[in-house]
């Protein structure tokens, strides 16, 4: 990637630390950068390319979460889902940027393909192991979605607090798919 992509990306993801995903605009972020906007589009065809390419940019780290241990295929889709949940709770509106992908990179791809793979490993049958990633990240945007959009944080729902409630969440999805695995 050009030194001024990565400077375009990196204005973009701290620009969405600011002022939020509905306020992230190419103008705004072309002021920020002291460019007309179109000089933008050299480098990412369009504002869904830019989020594209965020979204990537972000989830590239999370690609490790995905061991290739033969730890149980339980901890695997633990581990998953927090460190998706961290990547997505570092960034103002992270989960709705993230969840709103159109295209995923080659990374996020390979991830969610090794997770089921590890599964598949750990003796889960193909279409269950599929079944159970897709939930299991599906959990984890919608909570984290509604996570930030709450504002949560404050008072009565402290971060400790949401943490347990999302883990319980996520025991009752892994049990179930348990429960599919021994009938």
């Amino acid at each position: 990637m050009g030194q001024r992509r990565t400077e375009v990306l990196q204005a973009a993801i701290e620009l969405l630390d600011e002022v939020g995903l509905d306020a992230l605009t190419m103008r705004l972020l072309a002021s920020r950068l002291g460019v007309r906007a179109s000089a933008l589009y050299r480098h990412y065809p369009s504002k869904q390319a830019l989020l594209d390419a965020m979204v990537t940019h972000l989830v590239s780290p999370a690609d490790d979460v995905v061991p290739l241990s033969d730890a149980p295929w339980d901890e695997l889709l633990r581990e998953v889902a927090s460190g998706v949940r961290e990547v997505m709770l570092a960034h103002r509106d992270g989960a709705r940027l993230i969840s709103g992908f159109h295209h995923p990179g080659d990374e996020a791809v390979t991830t969610f393909r090794r997770l089921i793979a590890a599964l598949i490993a750990a003796g889960v049958p193909a279409d269950t192991a599929a079944i159970a990633v897709d939930t299991v990240l599906a959990y984890v945007n919608g909570y984290t979605i509604e996570e930030q959009a709450r504002k949560t944080g404050v008072g009565d729902w402290p971060r400790e607090r949401r943490d347990r409630a999302f883990h319980d969440g996520l025991e009752m999805i892994i049990t179930g798919a348990r429960e599919t695995l021994s009938s």
